[in-house]
Formats: C-alpha cells, sequence, structure tokens
C-alpha cells in the first residue's frame, strides 16, 4: 500500500523516535503533521516543530508544523482543523507523545502521576478520538500507538508502577479500538522496541551515554512503522508489535545497522521478555 500523499499526523514528532518515523514516511511522499510542544530549541533535548517540519520536506514529504500539548483539548482540534484545512484528511495517527517516570510508589509526586495520565492516557485517547471521523473516510486507515506488549508478569510493575498502568493503559486502548473499528476498516496496533532507544530520555533521564551506547537508533522502530502502515488496513490490525518482530516477518533479520555501536552490547528495553 503505498504512502505517496498519504497524511500523517504523528504526536511528539519534533524529535526522537516520532521525528524518525516521520522522516521515513516523507521519504515515501507522505504529508506529516508534527503535532509537538516545542517551538524554541532545548539545548538538553534539541529540535522544534519548525526545524523537524524543515527537515521533513527536505526528505521528500510535506510538513505541517503546529504547536500542541495533548492535554489541552483545543490544541488537539486545533491541529486536527489545521491538518484538514492543509492536506483534506487524516489517514494515519502516531501515538508517540509520552511521559516517564521510573519512580516507586512513595516518590511519586502527585504533578508527575498527573503529567503520565494526562499525556500517555488521557492525551492519546482524544487525539485518536478526534482523528476516528477523518479516518473513516481513507482508504488505508491505521491508528499506531508506541507501547509494550501486554503483560501481567508484576516485574514490570514493581518499581514504576505509575509509569507501566500508562503505557500499559495505551496498549489496551491500541487492542480496544481495533476491535471497535475494525467495520470501519481502520486499524490499530501497538509498537514497542526490542532494545533501548538511543532518544534524549534515555540520554538526560535513563542511563545517559553508557545506555545510549548500548541501544539502537530510532530508526528501527521508523521502519516498523512503515511496514505496518504498508499493510492492509483490514487484516493488518489488534497486535502489540515489537519492531524485530515486524521486521522479521518482512525477512530482515540482520539489524545490526541500527545499533548505535556496531557489534556492541545491546540493553533490553522495559516490558519485553
Amino acid at each position: 500500500m503505498s504512502l505517496k500523499n498519504k497524511t500523517v499526523l504523528i504526536t511528539g514528532a519534533s524529535r526522537g523516535i516520532g521525528k524518525a518515523i516521520a522522516l521515513r514516511l516523507a521519504k515515501e511522499g507522505a504529508n506529516i503533521i508534527v503535532a509537538a510542544k516545542s517551538v524554541e530549541e532545548n539545548s538538553k533535548l534539541g529540535g522544534t516543530i519548525f526545524s523537524a517540519a524543515a527537515e521533513i520536506e527536505k526528505a521528500g514529504g510535506q510538513a505541517l508544523a503546529v504547536q500542541c500539548d495533548i492535554r489541552y483539548e483545543e490544541q488537539i482540534n486545533n491541529v486536527i482543523n489545521k491538518a484538514t484545512e492543509k492536506f483534506g484528511g487524516i489517514d494515519i495517527v502516531v501515538n508517540n507523545a509520552s511521559a516517564i517516570s521510573l519512580t516507586s510508589t512513595e516518590l511519586t509526586e502527585p504533578k508527575r502521576y498527573d503529567l503520565m495520565h494526562d499525556i500517555n492516557v488521557r492525551g492519546t485517547f482524544f487525539v485518536t478520538k478526534a482523528c476516528i471521523p477523518y479516518l473513516k473516510r481513507s482508504s488505508n486507515a491505521h491508528i499506531l500507538t508506541l507501547s509494550p506488549p501486554l503483560s501481567m508478569n508484576p516485574k514490570w510493575f514493581a518499581g514504576h508502577v505509575a509509569y507501566s498502568i500508562t503505557k500499559f493503559n495505551m496498549s489496551m486502548m491500541a487492542i480496544g479500538w481495533a476491535a471497535e473499528l475494525k467495520k470501519y476498516n481502520i486499524a490499530s496496533n501497538a509498537l514497542w522496541p526490542k532494545t533501548t532507544i538511543d532518544t534524549a530520555a534515555v540520554r538526560n533521564l535513563l542511563g545517559g551515554d553508557a545506555l545510549a551506547r548500548m541501544s539502537r537508533s530510532p530508526e528501527i522502530l521508523a521502519d516498523a512503522s512503515y511496514y505496518i502502515f504498508s499493510q492492509p488496513s483490514a487484516s493488518c490490525t489488534g497486535n502489540c508489535f515489537t519492531d524485530e518482530e515486524v521486521l522479521a516477518k518482512e525477512g530482515i533479520t540482520d539489524l545490526e545497522k541500527y545499533a548505535v555501536v556496531k557489534g556492541g552490547k545491546l540493553y533490553p528495553d522495559l516490558f519485553v521478555d
């Protein structure tokens, strides 16, 4: 299924995984809506909606940069309105924006708890809700949520209950939408990396440069996303994919090119055995 002239809304697309997905789809001629908060450069994080849009257009796609904090419904609606005015509709939504805090229950502040739930759960839900009327009109509509395979193994909750329940909520929504929207041929899947990914979150919040060197580049998730969106929405739905699983189905098993350090040790991501 060609992605040329398909319109893709990506939350949190100013940097990291979201931007990598945007650039990959731009190479296929897609229109990309960059919906993120950053309009000024942050020295630790890098990238703004405008710099990402410039890279997208250089890669071969059309871009629309709209500042959006997905905690606020009016900002979500503003993105949808501007996207449909410019491109006429929405074919794909990527729920990438997320907040993380790997803190124990005693150390989780209410402000941080609320932030994770407002972005990861509430924001993902209402972004998707706002896109559904337009996805119904698409010939190959997809919803992709960056969240892990569902698991009730206590080890994925212990140590960071507040964060874990938000990410599993995202996956439950992805599975629920697959069933709810199947009659409209709207696909809904979740995607998660098998290893840590070299992003600002990994470098600044989780493990610094040492963990980044044991990670893969965001391009592995970008390629996996592309292959998911290339599938017919009527048949490719209701899955909690890992990046390795998607690529293996395409016959791609040599993943060395994605490693930050070629031949180095890779660190497994959270939520995957």
